[in-house]
C-alpha cells in the first residue's frame, strides 16, 4: 500500500506524543509517507513511534522543520508554537489532525467512523476486534491503546478502516463515513462550539454525509441524539439502545464482576425480527453494553456472522485506561480510568456499584481543564452519587491560563453536599500517597479518574506507599 508521491513529502507532526497524533503518524508511515514529529517530553507513545523508526524531536524548535514540507497540528497546539510560526514563514501547508485524517481515510475505500462525546474509544476497539476476528484485517486508528496489540493504530492489508473521530475542533466533519456511529452528544468542547445546539448541527451534517450504500447507527438512549433524529433529512440510519423503539434493542441485562450479559432484539424494516441471545463482554456498565451493541449492529449490517460477533465480544481484551486493574494494597483493589466528564463519571460509577455492592468505592479524581470545571461545576458535583469517598486533586490545566472564578474548596464542599460523599483535598502525589497509606483497608475499590497526569500518579503509588 505504498504511495509513490509520498516520497516527495516530509510530514512533521507538532505534538506527536498525543494518542491521536501518534496513531495517525504511525499509519502514515506505514502508508509510505516520510514522517517525523516533535513534543515537549517523551512518553510511551513516542517510544512506540521510535521503534517504528519515526524521527522524534524532544522540544519545539524552528530548526526541527527545516526540511519539512507539511505540518500536522492537534487542537491542543497553540498558534504561538515556534514550529507553527516557522511553517507560516516558509508558507508550508498546515493541517489539523482531523483534516489530515480525512485525507488518509480517503485513500481507503470503506470505513467505519465512531463519533460522539463519550464511548468512542471502546466502541472503536470493539468493532476493530470483530472485524479482525472476521479476518477483514482493517486499518485501525483509535484514541486509546488496544491491549490486543498494545498500540492505538494498526495498518491493515484490506480496504477497511475503523477509526475514532475527534469532535473537539469540528474537523471530524471532513471525514466522509461509509458507516458511522453516534454514541451520544453531550456538553463538551464548548470552548469551540459555544453551545450544544451548534454541536448538534455539526453532527447532523456529519450524519447526512452517509452514502446510500452505507448506514449510520445512532444511540436512541441519548436525548440529544433523539432531537437530531427528528430533523434528519437523510433517513439512512438504524437505532440502538435500551429504548424499546430501538432497532437493535438491548434486553435482559445481567452484570457481574467478570462480565456483562445481554440479548439484542433485532428489528429491521422489511426483515424478520430475531434475537441474539447471551452476548457476553468482559466490561462493566450499561454504557459498555451500548458500545458493544453499536459494534454488533455495524457487523451485522455488513454480513459478519452472529457467531464471530459473539466470540469476539466475549474475547475482548480491553483498552488501556478503561477501568484497568493496576495493583492491590492492603487487599484494596486500585483501578485506572479515563473518565473526566460528569456523564462518564456517572456511567462508570453506576456500573461499578452494580457489581461491587459490598465494597467501599473511593474515587481519586483529577479534573481536566479549568474551562470544563467552570462550565460543568454543578454536573460534576452530582456525578459521584455512587461513590463513598472522593479524593479531589488539583485541576490539570492542559495549558489553559484562564481563571477558575470560584473557590476550589467550595467546589469540594459542593461535591460532598450534592453527591452525599466524603471529600478530601490533596495538593500533590506525596499527599495522595500519605492519605492512601493511612486510610486504605480491606473491602475497598479505589479508582483513579481523569484525562491528565492522574494515570501516572496511580501507577506510581506503589513506589510511594
Amino acid at each position: 500500500m505504498k504511495i509513490e508521491l509520498a516520497k516527495t513529502e516530509i510530514i512533521h507532526f507538532v505534538g506527536i506524543g498525543g494518542i491521536g497524533m501518534s496513531g495517525l503518524a504511525l499509519i502514515m508511515k506505514g502508508l509510505g509517507f516520510k514522517v517525523q514529529g516533535s513534543d515537549i517530553t517523551s512518553n510511551k507513545n513516542i517510544e512506540r513511534l521510535k521503534k517504528n523508526k519515526i524521527k522524534i524531536y524532544i522540544g519545539h524548535n524552528r530548526k526541527n522543520i527545516q526540511k519539512s514540507t507539511i505540518l500536522v497540528i492537534s487542537s491542543a497546539v497553540k498558534q504561538s508554537n515556534s514550529e507553527i510560526i516557522m511553517a507560516k514563514e516558509k508558507q508550508l501547508p498546515i493541517y489539523k489532525r482531523g483534516d489530515m485524517l480525512a485525507h488518509v481515510v480517503s485513500l481507503l475505500k470503506r470505513n467505519v467512523v465512531v463519533a460522539g462525546s463519550h464511548g468512542k474509544t471502546t466502541t472503536t476497539s470493539l468493532i476493530s476486534g470483530i472485524f479482525s476476528k472476521a479476518k477483514l484485517d482493517p486499518t485501525i486508528i483509535n484514541g486509546g491503546i488496544l491491549n490486543s496489540f498494545n498500540n492505538s493504530a494498526k495498518l491493515g492489508k484490506s480496504d477497511w478502516c475503523i477509526l475514532e473521530s475527534d469532535e473537539s475542533d469540528g474537523s471530524f466533519i471532513n471525514v466522509s463515513p461509509t458507516y458511522s456511529i453516534i454514541t451520544n452528544i453531550d456538553q463538551e468542547h464548548m470552548d469551540h462550539y459555544k453551545s450544544v445546539n451548534n454541536l448538534k448541527k455539526l453532527f447532523i451534517k456529519f450524519i447526512e454525509k452517509t452514502p446510500s450504500f452505507g448506514k449510520s447507527f445512532i444511540c436512541l438512549d441519548d436525548k440529544n441524539n433523539k432531537e437530531v433524529i427528528k430533523v434528519l433529512k437523510n433517513k439512512n440510519f438504524h437505532t440502538y439502545g435500551t429504548n424499546s423503539n430501538s432497532q437493535f434493542c438491548i434486553k435482559n441485562i445481567l452484570q457481574s464482576k467478570e462480565f456483562s450479559k445481554f440479548n439484542i432484539n433485532v428489528k429491521l424494516p422489511g426483515k424478520k425480527n430475531y434475537i441474539i441471545n447471551n452476548i457476553k463482554i468482559p466490561l462493566l456498565g450499561r454504557h459498555n453494553i451500548r458500545n458493544a451493541t453499536a459494534a454488533a449492529a455495524v457487523a451485522i449490517n455488513i454480513g459478519i456472522s452472529k457467531k464471530i460477533i459473539k466470540e469476539s465480544l466475549k474475547e475482548f481484551k480491553g483498552v488501556q485506561r478503561r477501568f484497568n486493574k493496576i495493583f492491590t494494597y492492603k487487599k484494596a483493589t486500585f483501578f485506572d480510568d479515563y473518565a473526566h466528564h460528569p456523564t462518564e463519571i456517572s456511567e462508570l460509577l453506576n456500573g461499578v456499584k452494580k457489581v461491587y455492592k459490598k465494597e467501599e468505592i473511593v474515587c481519586i479524581f483529577q479534573p481536566h481543564r479549568i474551562s470544563r470545571v467552570k462550565n460543568l461545576k454543578n454536573e460534576f458535583s452530582l456525578s459521584f452519587k455512587n461513590a463513598n469517598k472522593v479524593i479531589l486533586c488539583p485541576i490539570y490545566s492542559a495549558g489553559e491560563k484562564i481563571k477558575l472564578g470560584f473557590d476550589y474548596i467550595n467546589f469540594a464542599k459542593q461535591i460532598s453536599k450534592n453527591s452525599k460523599v466524603t471529600v478530601f483535598l490533596v495538593k500533590n502525589e506525596i499527599q495522595l500517597s500519605k492519605y492512601i497509606r493511612q486510610n486504605t483497608f480491606d473491602n475497598q475499590i479505589v479508582i483513579g479518574m481523569g484525562a491528565g497526569s492522574i494515570s501516572n500518579w496511580i501507577r506510581n503509588l506503589p513506589n510511594l506507599i
